[in-house]
């Protein structure tokens, strides 16, 4: 995780190259550059406007922002669901290391498209994982197909008001 850190910190260092490499960003989505077992590495290119509902990930996780910025939410069990535990946010050329018990939500309440590597310690697609309802903040499986449909949302409306 350490290690990750490291190198992601380098890869945010020059943005410009990150992008060429990965290409640029053209509307928000996950887009998976490495999956294994063992780790799983995406770019994450967050619409503008956009939330997320808290989430966790079950596995070590590594953000590093190459553009614009996320804005995460921290969250902590308790009796019936979850309560705030505080946030950060995460500007372009920032690394973030998430250990495998943090539960957190992601906001870009920015005008541009939040571009970040996402690497996780597992396999990201692997079932498991569990997602908490904005309103009630009751817990479920977490179901990856409704998130790629917020993130179809998220560029629709976006691309309503432009």
């Amino acid at each position: 995780m350490l290690a990750v850190r490291d190198v992601l910190t380098e890869l945010v260092a020059d943005p410009g190259a990150l992008e060429h490499a990965v290409g640029p960003v053209e509307r928000g989505g996950i887009t998976t550059l490495h999956n294994a077992p063992d780790l799983t590495v995406l770019r994450v290119a967050w619409t503008p406007g956009m939330a997320l509902n808290p989430h966790d990930h079950r596995m070590w996780a590594v953000i590093g922002m190459y553009g614009g910025q996320e804005d995460n939410a921290f969250y902590r069990r308790a009796s019936g669901g979850l309560e705030p535990s505080g946030g950060k946010e995460l500007p372009a050329g920032n690394v973030l290391v998430l250990g495998h018990d943090v539960i957190h939500s992601v906001a870009n309440t920015r005008t541009e498209y939040a571009a970040a590597l996402h690497v996780y310690g597992g396999d990201f697609f692997a079932g498991g994982r569990s997602e908490w309802d904005w309103a009630t903040f009751a817990e479920r499986p977490l179901d990856i197909e409704r998130t790629r449909r917020l993130f179809e949302e998220a560029n629709a409306r976006w691309l309503a008001e432009q």
